[in-house]
């Protein structure tokens, strides 16, 4: 059952999401705690944000990762040194294990693409040990400031750019209790919410420009296919919007994801 996230390999991925995933990774686990011993599964994996930052943690035995992206998994293999992280293919929505095998499932910034998120979420109850822990993680609607500020300029500038790309819809998840309703409705019990917060900190205009242009999704087709002057015009509202008449230069946005945690 495929993703609807529309990947445009994991090297456009790590500039556009994955160095952001790296930073809420932290937080993340903080609030989701790590067992202190056995076997975990990072659900889907992208380019091994999560994966890597469980790796931290010696008394781990095995760190399984998985994600539906094959450039993704081939990226994680190539980064990974520790011989406990095995990643492989497959889909968050039909895990490719057996049941009860796992001390801890983690699923960050995942969700709110796959095509169920409500049989993921029973899978990912499946694959835990009695009494073992889950946690998951998504971004909030609305806690991207940095890109909803990309993406309402080139609507503004560009309307036909809607349905090529640009975001216009809600996904789902993203909203406050829901992500929570999910893990609820799969069985799991003693469920603990809170929000995640991590400043989105570019370190120039072009650091923001080519990373969202040029990651993930339809839009870059959409851009190159537009005449050199309206892409130069676009470019420049972009630009001026991101500078606020200021230099050029860093620019720091908080940013939010909603995050939840639940015993099998």
């Amino acid at each position: 059952m495929p993703s609807n996230f529309v990947a445009n390999g994991a090297e456009a991925y790590e500039a556009s999401m994955g160095r952001w995933s790296r930073r809420l990774a932290t937080p993340f686990l903080e609030f989701a705690g790590v067992p202190s011993r056995g076997r975990v599964l990072d659900a889907g994996c992208g380019t091994g944000s999560l994966a890597l930052a469980l790796a931290a943690h010696p008394e781990l035995e095995a760190i399984e990762a998985l994600d539906f992206e094959e450039s993704f998994v081939a990226a994680l293999e190539w980064r990974a040194t520790d011989t406990r992280i095995e990643a492989r293919q497959g889909d968050v929505c039909a895990l490719p294990y057996e049941n009860e095998t796992f001390d801890g499932v983690y699923s960050l910034l995942v969700l709110h693409f796959v095509s169920d998120a409500h049989r993921a979420v029973q899978e990912m109850r499946r694959v835990l040990r009695p009494r073992a822990a889950a946690a998951a993680a998504v971004w909030a609607w609305g806690g991207m400031p940095s890109w909803r500020l990309f993406w309402d300029v080139v609507l503004a500038i560009e309307p036909e750019a809607a349905g090529n790309g640009v975001p216009t819809a809600r996904r789902p998840l993203t909203e406050e209790g829901e992500l929570r309703s999910v893990f609820e409705a799969a069985g799991f019990t003693g469920l603990a919410d809170t929000k995640l917060t991590i400043v989105m900190d570019y370190t120039s205009f072009d650091d923001f420009w080519y990373p969202t242009v040029y990651g993930q999704g339809a839009f870059a087709a959409f851009f190159d296919a537009l005449p050199e002057a309206r892409r130069v015009r676009l470019r420049d509202a972009v630009r001026a919007a991101y500078l606020a008449d200021g230099p050029d230069g860093p620019r720091g946005f908080l940013s939010f994801a909603w995050a939840v945690r639940g015993t099998a």
